[in-house]
């Protein structure tokens, strides 16, 4: 794998126009205020058309929180093999992912975390499975600092989560050309996240 930092970029839509769509609607409407005849209009198609596509309404949600939880992890996978084996330098780069993530999919985000509530069971178990490894992610690298002696929590999976959370309420509140651009929100989030795990001071 190529440390080249590809994990940071984000480029055009995170899905395919049907997907897109129906991410818009929800957004606006709730999955549950959303029709299948809103989510083809927008997306252009007919009705027909649309199920040509996807099945259902379901399925369409399925695939935004499928895709995007396997988004998330790859680009956080890729920033902890890029940074090293340090803890502190893996730590920073999963909290950069986890923040980057949120500020430039925050639709997906925030549909992810509101509608959680409309999959079926095995599908809301199964996006549960990706975000539960999301956070094994991050509580494994919290336990390394804790264990090197460059974090100083005695909470070590309490503090782990309290970052995730800060991480992901991100989506709840950034809009572009707000007080703080991306690059910005980073440097300050990150030195929050370091002082949740009482990072030891960098030379």
């Amino acid at each position: 794998m190529t440390a080249d930092g590809s994990w940071r970029t984000y480029e055009g839509e995170a899905f395919p126009p049907v997907l897109t769509a129906a991410l818009s609607a929800f957004v606006d409407q709730g999955y549950h205020g959303t029709s299948v005849r809103e989510i083809a209009s927008r997306a252009g198609l007919s009705v027909p058309g649309l199920y040509h596509h996807y099945p259902s309404k379901q399925a369409m949600l399925v695939g935004i929180t499928s895709s995007a939880m396997t988004e998330l992890l790859d680009r956080s996978s890729r920033a902890e093999s890029e940074a090293g084996p340090a803890p502190a330098d893996r730590f920073d780069a999963v909290v950069e992912s986890l923040l980057l993530f949120h500020v430039h999919r925050r639709d997906v985000a925030f549909v992810c975390s509101t509608e959680i509530r409309s999959l079926d069971p095995a599908e809301r178990e199964a996006y549960v499975g990706q975000r539960d490894a999301q956070q094994r992610m991050l509580d494994r690298i919290v336990l390394d600092g804790v264990d090197a002696g460059v974090f100083g929590t005695t909470h070590p999976l309490d503090a782990s989560r309290a970052v995730t959370t800060m991480c992901v309420g991100v989506a709840t509140w950034y809009r572009p050309g707000g007080r703080l651009d991306p690059a910005a929100l980073v440097d300050v989030y990150s030195e929050l996240a370091r002082g949740t795990v009482q990072a030891t001071a960098r030379p």
